[in-house]
């Protein structure tokens, strides 16, 4: 349907049975842990440079970690790595330097596109778009259980659009179309939300609904949401912590509190 979306989960079937966290030990020395457990980062880029075999890295000196329940905005212009970025954290693309660690399995990784770069004419009921949610867990062909159908129309009642189950995909707001692919995220029964411009193109009442369900999912799922924008005023009224990328350069921006003198 997407081809990120797709070439995402091909990338996770390869590499069941892997272990992705082999680089854990070492910031678990450094934390002074011996476990792996919630104290633990999600995701952790240590001095990390990202880009393309080849060519010159889009990003240097990446410093990231996210926890269980953070609420991160990634935010620059377009062609500035916020793409790379996601596809990094996501192993589609390998890192070329530095240190990438990741402390759970990428079957544990949602991720939401932009419904832009949906193929509109593929013909998928609402529900039928949230169910390729549960794809990495179902096989092709495989009988889908009465359990991740009950799951589906759990998941359409909590982002609020279950009357709308029947309903064609695109036929729908595109307030509406990002909320079901929210939804499709979250039927991965993801630990981390990767979501691309997820406020981009919709009215202002989406935008308040659809914010208000990514602190919920945050603040009472215990969520990681990790989205991107490159408007920077939504995103600081948004997220708990904000990114930014720009010309190659990647930094955090500091709270208000922490610029008065």
């Amino acid at each position: 349907m997407d081809r990120l979306y797709c070439t995402y989960f091909s990338a996770i079937r390869q590499l069941e049975g892997i272990e992705l966290g082999q680089d854990i030990d070492a910031i678990q020395s450094a934390r002074g842990r011996a476990s792996k457990d919630d104290s633990l980062p999600l995701v952790s880029f240590q001095n990390v440079s990202l880009g393309y075999d080849g060519s010159e890295p889009v990003l240097q000196h990446v410093d990231l970690t996210i926890y269980p329940g953070d609420l991160i905005g990634l935010a620059g212009p377009n062609g500035s790595g916020k793409t790379t970025l996601f596809r990094t954290i996501l192993g589609l693309l390998p890192i070329l330097s530095g240190v990438l660690a990741r402390n759970c399995p990428l079957s544990n990784f949602g991720y939401v596109p932009q419904s832009a770069a949906l193929d509109a004419q593929f013909p998928l009921s609402t529900a039928e778009v949230v169910e390729m949610g549960a794809y990495g867990r179902v096989r092709p062909y495989e009988f889908f259980p009465a359990a991740e159908k009950r799951q589906i129309g759990e998941i359409l009642e909590q982002v609020g659009l279950r009357h709308l189950a029947a309903k064609p995909f695109f036929s729908l707001s595109g307030g509406q179309k990002q909320r079901i692919l929210i939804a499709r995220a979250l039927m991965v029964k993801p630990k981390i939300m990767i979501l691309d411009e997820p406020l981009s193109g919709v009215d202002e009442d989406s935008r308040k609904s659809i914010s208000e369900l990514l602190i919920q999912l945050t603040r009472q799922d215990g969520l990681a949401i990790f989205f991107s924008s490159h408007d920077i005023p939504m995103v600081r009224r948004v997220a708990d912590r904000l990114l930014r990328v720009d010309k190659g350069k990647i930094w955090w921006e500091k709270k208000e509190m922490e610029l008065d003198p």
